[in-house]
């Protein structure tokens, strides 16, 4: 395994992230201790997860497979890179609906407080070493959120904050507000970027780069469309990604053409597909590694030969032209 520095931090981390999303809901308990260790077994520390996983069945539940894991002792917790996100609404219902009660979604210091504490404790731990805000809110000020931060710190319950699903203009409000006070700010930012979906690179990366935050992708096959659809489709292996995404894009004809492109590219090159869309996010300036969410021992063996492929600048050159990315920022879309 490679590692390199989560962005300005001294912490070294795995170019790999180690994605918890399919543990419960899609892999079973024992399943998913059997891939935490062998993720943990090929170098992986880097380990993500977020309060609301499980949805579909128990809000909360993969952080408890992630907590009876550590359980198991052998050193497990202390190997571990932890991140684990808040946000949503932890009662009933959907995660990002209107909560039942008040002050039990979003990023005050009252829910940032009770967030920190149940996640505590599902997970078996006394810390989280990267805290990350779910999503924007657009009703509490940066000072109050590093306020309650800052609480959290001090009684060692985080280590670090990071960000998922920032805008770039948010990433630099949380940042400037953190620096006029002498906080460290967010040290990451994870974002949806991947091949076919580029438009990261207008905004976030940049501001991410300029602060100082180590970029963590996620859905970087975006969701089955780059990990071999058209093959499987022939196959007839069928979608199982969340949404569907992965059948419902090959109806689009546009969208069927692009990805019938870079098969094709790659079958030239006897390459496999996810494993080049893993590869290739590993090439971009300011990642420090995408989240990979294996099912199966298979699909992480295979994450695992990602990290050591290399690209060479004529098929760089080729999968640019299937998937031409927004431009320079902001020359591109500005002039």
């Amino acid at each position: 395994m490679k590692y390199t520095q989560l962005g300005r931090t001294g912490l070294q981390v795995s170019r790999l992230v180690l994605g918890t999303m399919n543990f419960g809901p899609l892999t079973d308990e024992a399943g998913s201790h059997a891939l935490m260790d062998a993720a943990l077994d090929a170098g992986i520390n880097f380990f993500d997860t977020a309060d609301i996983y499980g949805v579909d069945e128990e809000k909360g539940l993969t952080e408890k497979i992630l907590g009876s894991w550590f359980a198991k002792g052998g050193d497990r917790r202390d190997k571990v890179v932890l991140a684990t996100k808040m946000y949503g609404d932890m009662t009933q219902g959907k995660a990002w609906s209107t909560p039942s009660w008040p002050n039990h979604s979003k990023l005050s210091a009252v829910n940032i407080r009770r967030s920190v504490e149940a996640s505590l404790k599902r997970l078996g731990t006394d810390h989280i070493d990267i805290y990350q805000f779910h999503h924007v809110d657009r009703d509490t000020p940066f000072e109050e959120i590093w306020q309650a931060i800052d609480v959290l710190i001090t009684q060692g319950k985080i280590l670090y904050a990071g960000s998922s699903n920032f805008p770039g203009y948010k990433i630099a409000q949380a940042n400037e507000t953190a620096a006029r006070t002498g906080r460290l700010g967010l040290v990451s930012e994870q974002c949806l970027y991947n091949l076919a979906e580029r438009r990261a690179e207008m905004e976030i990366i940049p501001a991410a780069q300029e602060y100082g935050l180590g970029v963590i992708p996620w859905s970087p096959l975006h969701q089955g469309l780059l990990g071999g659809a058209l093959r499987k489709e022939r196959e007839g292996a069928g979608s199982r990604t969340k949404g569907g995404r992965s059948a419902a894009g090959l109806a689009d004809p546009a969208v069927r053409a692009q990805i019938q492109a870079y098969e094709d590219l790659l079958a030239k090159h006897d390459l496999d597909p996810g494993e080049v869309a893993l590869a290739w996010l590993l090439t971009r300036p300011g990642v420090t590694g995408p989240i990979v969410g294996p099912r199966t021992p298979a699909h992480l063996e295979s994450a695992l030969r990602a990290v050591e492929l290399e690209l060479s600048e004529e098929l760089l050159g080729a999968l640019d032209e299937i998937f031409p990315g927004p431009g320079p920022s902001p020359e591109a879309f500005a002039w």
